[in-house]
């Protein structure tokens, strides 16, 4: 299992370890030739990395900790701004962009909150499929099955990656249509997807301004507790001694009392039998725990591809971003990207209308019939990680995969919600996210849920059945 940002800061703590160990520990993973350095991080700060962490050790030998991130390692995704330099976003073809004149605004929040930032990771580019394949940079495999290689999720690949193998403690990245669940579900790790509106977006290049929302990958579902109270503000350190986030944000709910909805159209459609039997058997534990899960028709989640078929908001707002560059310097472009965000020029203005209403109607009609639950919940993909080179080799099989992969986490994008990804498969077993989701603006109610929901799918995880 891997550490928790408590067990980490119990360490720093008791001056069995220092942040500057860590982050050479960290730095010295991904520069390892043997390992998936080269894959999963687009730049590395070593120096920059190092001078925070001694600033850091300072600081805790003077008694100042100002967050539960204090001297911890983190790994960024390559969208997010670096005062002076080009932002990238997994793409050759913003190598000669301007230099980014500050740093994106929930990165400061970290760092200021006393996070390590170690390095960028790899991503699909410009954020724009759900595999986690970049033909520039290569592709990173999950760690699960190394021998087959297979994809790590996508768009924030390199940052699920990251925390699987070690590299950082935390990655922070984008989640657009799924880009920090899915890699979280393939990479057994934990995911939170805030509403979008608690997390700044200043300094991450956007893929679509109405999607995009920013939040971390990690062990437990209390470090992505923690690190949501530094980026949506409500953490930083105003006591230095005993900042929000160390506090703790979190509370357990009874088992008893949950309500829990399962979607019975759409969410399981074409899913395979690893996920259909760890889906359910995650399901049984609650169950026996005392939850009450109802299954539940939300006939609004089988019209969402049809609402969606010209391009929708990701679609519309990445052709404007890039309408430009594609005119001159599409052949600089990953085909499969580039030939996603053209197909939706076609698009009008008068269509972009109709969808902000759409949109309306269908979170409101959605709400109603979640009104009175806890949570939603559903496999977070439906299907185990394919293998890359199959993806690789073939068109089809890369853009059914996608569609496929993306569909469940898209829907709480579009309903403007939140959302975990929890790992609910035995360990050693192929990776299975469970998606536990609310609607805008119940994010802390779904980490109290889900905090619950952690804590009693325990012993499915560990394989120690009734211990």
């Amino acid at each position: 299992m891997l550490p928790t940002l408590a067990n980490l800061q119990h360490s720093l703590a008791s001056g069995a370890v220092t942040s500057v160990k860590l982050t050479q520990q960290a730095l010295a993973r991904a520069q390892d030739s043997a390992g998936q350095g080269k894959q999963v991080f687009t730049r590395l700060y070593p120096e920059r990395a190092l001078a925070a962490a001694q600033a850091s050790d300072v600081l805790r030998h003077s008694g100042v900790v100002r967050s539960a991130l204090e001297g911890l390692p983190i790994s960024i995704k390559d969208l997010f701004d670096v005062a002076g330099e080009p932002t990238l976003s997994g793409s050759k073809v913003l190598h000669d962009a301007p230099p980014a004149t500050q740093t994106a605004a929930a990165i400061r929040r970290l760092q200021e909150a006393g996070a390590i930032v170690t390095g960028k990771t790899n991503m699909v580019e410009f954020a724009f499929s759900g595999l986690g394949i970049n033909p520039h940079y290569g592709t990173p495999h999950s760690s699960w099955d190394g021998e087959a290689k297979r994809i790590p999720g996508g768009s924030s690949s390199g940052a699920g990656v990251a925390v699987a193998e070690g590299f950082s403690t935390v990655s922070i990245g984008s989640d657009t249509g799924g880009s920090v669940r899915i890699p979280s579900a393939f990479c057994g790790l934990t995911g939170f997807k805030p509403t979008a509106r608690r997390v700044p977006t200043q300094g991450a290049l956007p893929l679509s301004t109405t999607l995009d929302s920013l939040g971390p990958l990690a062990a437990s579902v209390a470090c992505c507790a923690a690190v949501d109270a530094v980026l949506s503000g409500e953490g930083i350190p105003g006591s230095a001694r005993e900042p929000v986030a160390m506090r703790g944000t979190l509370t357990p709910l009874a088992a008893s009392g949950l309500r829990l909805a399962v979607p019975a159209n759409l969410v399981l459609d074409d899913a395979d039998d690893t996920v259909r039997t760890t889906f359910a058997r995650a399901l049984q534990v609650l169950k026996d725990a005392g939850a009450r899960i109802e299954t539940i028709e939300i006939p609004e989640f089988s019209e969402l591809a049809s609402i969606n078929a010209k391009g929708g908001f990701t679609g519309a707002e990445a052709w404007a971003l890039h309408r430009e560059r594609l005119a001159t310097r599409a052949d600089e472009y990953d085909p499969r990207v580039a030939s996603r965000i053209i197909r939706c020029q076609a698009m009008t203005a008068a269509d972009y209308i109709d969808l902000i209403a759409i949109r309306a109607r269908w979170i409101a009609s959605i709400e109603q019939r979640l009104r009175g639950r806890d949570a939603l919940l559903m496999p977070t993909v439906p299907i185990v990680a394919p293998r890359i080179s199959e993806l690789q080799a073939s068109d089809d099989a890369y853009f059914a995969a996608n569609r496929l992969i993306l569909r469940n986490p898209t829907l709480i994008n579009f309903l403007d919600g939140c959302a975990l990804s929890l790992p609910c498969h035995t360990e050693g077993d192929a990776p299975v996210g469970l998606m536990v989701a609310g609607c805008a603006m119940q994010d802390h109610h779904v980490l109290n849920v889900g905090v619950t929901i952690e804590a009693m799918l325990h012993d499915l995880r560990t394989g120690n059945p009734g211990a």
